[in-house]
């Protein structure tokens, strides 16, 4: 997602600020920071953050301006989480590319910032176009880990903004073990929507991704519900039918 506002409506982007002056780390921690993370601080906007009030932890979602720069594809939403040591004036962090920024939501839930404190500044980037995607991104930052990433693309191409992630559950038991997450930018309405899909195998998965991005893919099928989920051991496992007809 183009997650800055729309040109015509832009106000002055803002900046973030990791707020570390008089903060050290040893050499190593602060390479890396500064590889990671800062070398060009003043690319990334900040789409959501959260400092506790004793100031050890702070927790950032950044849209990275520079990641349409690199490899065609990449996620262009950073999580950072900082953790400091105002005593001794140190400070250690953790960090993730994402392609959602729902998803990086969850990665800092999981590392201790509260659900209700990471909210997303409604100005950076085009709103939900609907419930379900409002739904869907609420569900997703709750129990993002309750699955793993195999596979992302990211395309900002003007005329086909849209962002595929391949999910695996991590419970076996969880209907439709592989899912598919892809989110859309409707450039007129300046909205957009977030759907996701169920597959029975990690090939199905990718393959819709890859029609997506070539504007050829089916609908995406429905996730089964958990009802369907077991199957008796030792069942064959039958190909799950492709679904008629094309999205675009």
């Amino acid at each position: 997602m183009l997650s800055i506002p729309e040109p015509a409506t832009r106000k002055s982007i803002p900046q973030v600020d990791f707020e570390l002056d008089d903060f050290d780390a040893d050499e190593e921690v602060y390479l890396d920071f500064y590889r990671k993370v800062t070398v060009h601080e003043d690319m990334l906007v900040p789409l959501a953050e959260h400092h506790t009030p004793n100031g050890v932890h702070s927790y950032y979602v950044l849209f990275d301006r520079t990641a349409t720069l690199g490899h065609p594809g990449m996620p262009q939403v950073l999580a950072v989480h900082l953790q400091r040591d105002p005593e001794a004036r140190t400070f250690t962090f953790e960090h993730a590319p994402l392609p959602l920024p729902a998803m990086a939501q969850s990665w800092l839930i999981h590392r201790g910032c509260p659900y209700d404190a990471i909210s997303l500044n409604p100005e950076m980037g085009p709103p939900p176009a609907d419930e379900a995607t409002r739904s869907l991104e609420r569900r997703l930052a709750s129990e993002g880990d309750h699955y793993a990433m195999g596979y992302s693309y990211t395309c900002d191409d003007p005329d086909d903004m849209v962002i595929v992630v391949a999910l695996r559950a991590l419970d076996e038991r969880a209907p439709s073990a592989f899912r598919v997450v892809v989110e859309e930018v409707d450039t007129d309405a300046w909205t957009h929507t977030l759907r996701e899909g169920g597959f029975d195998t990690v090939g199905e998965a990718l393959q819709w991704c890859d029609d997506r991005l070539t504007g050829e893919a089916s609908p995406l099928p429905p996730v089964r519900p958990a009802t369907a989920a077991s199957r008796p051991a030792g069942a064959p496992k039958a190909p799950a039918p492709r679904p008629p007809g094309r999205s675009r």
